[in-house]
């Protein structure tokens, strides 16, 4: 009898296990779209990156804002953190770069992506985020790390050779990142401009490389409290940036700090220069604040040449804020990785440039009418009697040294 009971309970069980397989491989036949199977065989990888990379050097620059010969550098900069390893049949290391860097370049949405490269959105958004993760733990510490002191005096040598501001080590901006709003997150995100968005906080050196950036303050923070709570603000305020010690004007008997210059947005304080306010300025005050301007311009054009070479930036992000930062990471990451191993990702007459007080705008503004929307006051301007006497010695200075 108890035979007979183990015969009917094996039978039953096997039973049970046949339905689960079926179910098993039900759900199977859905893990890939009939549409993407296909994928090693028409889809926008196989079809066309071969063909670029051998054929059309100028398409496949357009394609990921590099030379192919940089995208081989990159690639095996980052190759082994994006090898994956499965029993299942896994998406190459060089198509995961290669789909990154084409989103970033010319945005869109990623369910267009996931179409064209013939897989799912959510393995899309997974492959271009981890991507951006392993560029920035990858190349974060090399191509975007705080200058040391001898490097703060190569930036200041920078700034008055070419554009006449001595003792200058940066020019800084802070911009809005606009993104859908975030779930759960109530008003922190909501900005005075009626959109969501987080802060991107960033320092520049004479030409156009970040040097720090922070970014993820709330899109609805308050001025005073940007800048204050950001890392370089705190940093920079408590003397831990690691700046040379003051050091004479170039070509005066005039001690002087080393310092960043800002526009109306920032405060006035020991290493950090606004212009004066106001319409209608007595001339020598007019003149520090054009040479000002001139200098401060970099920055602008950073983020202008960023924005037109990596367009993700000009739409809103359709992400989370933790997600919002990486992509934001990495494409100031790449912006500098193509500074300084691409001479064909800025070109010269790709930037503003001054002829006497003329300004001719670089070509970045006739592809992008603006590269990101500004923030408002970063902090209060409580500034120290010191601070007004330093700029004002800073304005005779100036005064005393026009530009050749």
């Amino acid at each position: 009898m108890s035979s007979f009971i183990e015969i009917i309970l094996i039978v039953l069980l096997m039973h049970e296990a046949s339905e689960c397989l079926k179910k098993i491989n039900s759900r199977r036949r859905e893990w890939v779209r009939p549409l993407y199977l296909s994928r090693d065989i028409d889809g926008l990888f196989v079809t066309s990156f071969d063909e670029m990379y051998k054929n059309d050097p100028e398409q496949f620059k357009t394609t990921v804002r590099m030379t192919k010969e940089v995208f081989d550098l990159l690639f095996g900069l980052v190759k082994e953190r994006l090898i994956k390893y499965s029993y299942r049949p896994s998406i190459s290391a060089e198509m995961r770069l290669f789909l990154t860097l084409n989103f970033l370049a010319h945005g869109g949405t990623q369910h267009l992506y996931a179409t064209a490269y013939k897989m799912g959105r959510f393995t899309v958004n997974k492959i271009i985020l981890e991507t951006c993760k392993a560029l920035w733990s990858e190349l974060g510490s090399v191509y975007l790390s705080v200058p040391k002191r001898h490097e703060w005096k190569r930036i200041s040598h920078d700034f008055n050779t070419i554009w006449n501001f001595g003792n200058c080590v940066g020019a800084i901006d802070g911009k809005h990142i606009t993104l859908k709003c975030p779930s759960n997150s109530g008003s922190l995100f909501y900005s005075y401009k009626g959109t969501y968005s987080i802060v991107l906080l960033a320092c520049c050196d004479a030409n156009y490389t970040f040097t720090f950036i922070d970014i993820g303050a709330y899109g609805s923070q308050s001025d005073g409290g940007v800048l204050c709570n950001s890392g370089f603000g705190q940093r920079l305020f408590h003397d831990q940036l690691d700046l040379p010690e003051d050091d004479f004007l170039p070509d005066s008997n005039i001690k002087f700090p080393h310092y960043f210059v800002g526009d109306a947005a920032f405060p006035l304080k020991k290493n950090l220069m606004r212009p004066y306010p106001g319409l209608h300025l007595p001339p020598d005050r007019e003149n520090f604040n054009k040479r000002l301007s001139r200098a401060r311009r970099v920055i602008e054009n950073a983020f202008g040449i960023m924005t037109a070479r990596w367009r993700i930036l000009l739409s809103s992000l359709q992400m989370q804020p933790s997600s919002a930062e990486s992509i934001v990471k990495a494409t100031v990451l790449l912006h500098n990785f193509l500074k300084l191993n691409d001479g064909s990702y800025c070109p010269p007459e790709y930037v503003d440039r001054y002829e006497g007080d003329n300004v001719l705008n670089g070509l970045w503004r006739q592809e992008i009418s603006t590269p990101l929307r500004g923030t408002g006051r970063l902090m209060s301007n409580n500034a120290t009697r010191s601070a007004f006497m330093l700029r004002d010695q800073l304005k005779s200075y100036v005064a005393a040294h026009p530009i050749n």
